[in-house]
């Protein structure tokens, strides 16, 4: 994603706003074009400049946030931001990236945004190439590391380590540290990836020589656990004799 999340925030109250704007200043990707105080302004803006995603509260004067969203014909991706848990249902059937209650905690914040680039980079994807085997796949991922999304093609990852709550992914030039279980970051991978351990998941792409005991990507030595071993050694050789 090369140019800037246009985003706009709609909230009828001034501390609202503010928290958003100083959430949205803490992401070099997103740009606010604007800061609303009801559905009328949004409206205005919507008309004249183009915008990806709203921040949008449900309860406003004279239109609240769900007519807001159904009066659109294309609606921008939306986050809903609201104090009332009871609107959840009925805005998840608009398709919303997500439902924030105030008050929104930049935690909470950089989940919300990780959704919408995931969404994003989903729907990007189904009209780009695939450079795998596999041509449903997508040729890369987003990852958040240090506050920013990077970039991660699939076919550069060597392997992916596992430190605890994160994960650190090798590949030839550089090491990525992004916050995920390695249990979860598994399902997000290619097919030609694969757990050798509970701490190292490889891309069998790059290996260059197996024992019973470890992989080798070059000169990295990666160790295939016990629990993992018949069913690693079964797919390499499998493959071999292919």
């Amino acid at each position: 994603m090369n140019r800037k999340i246009r985003c706009i925030v709609v909230d009828d109250e001034p501390l609202a706003i503010g928290l958003l704007e100083k959430h949205i200043q803490q992401f070099s990707q997103l740009e606010l074009v604007a800061s609303c105080w009801n559905a009328i302004q949004a409206f205005e803006i919507l008309k004249t400049a183009p915008i990806d995603l709203i921040f949008l509260d449900i309860q406003m004067p004279q239109l609240d946030g769900i007519e807001f969203v159904k009066s659109l014909p294309s609606p921008p991706s939306i986050i809903f931001t609201t104090a009332y848990r009871e609107y959840a249902v009925e805005s998840y059937e608009l398709d919303v990236v997500d439902y924030l209650l105030k008050p929104i905690t930049f935690n909470r914040f950089f989940k919300s945004i990780n959704k919408y680039l995931d969404k994003t980079a989903r729907l990007l994807h189904t009209n780009i190439p695939s450079t795998n085997t596999n041509s449903s796949s997508p040729a890369y991922m987003y990852v958040n590391a240090n506050r920013k999304y990077v970039k991660v093609h699939f076919q550069d990852i060597l392997y992916i380590e596992s430190l605890k709550d994160y994960v650190r992914i090798h590949t030839s030039t550089q090491k990525i540290m992004t916050k995920d279980k390695i249990s979860l970051f598994e399902h997000k991978l290619p097919d030609y990836f694969i757990r050798v351990h509970r701490s190292f998941i490889v891309n069998t792409h790059k290996i260059t020589a197996f024992t019973h005991q470890d992989i080798e990507i070059d000169a990295i030595e990666i160790p295939i656990g016990i629990s993992y071993k018949k069913e690693v050694l079964h797919l390499l050789k499998s493959d071999q004799s292919t």
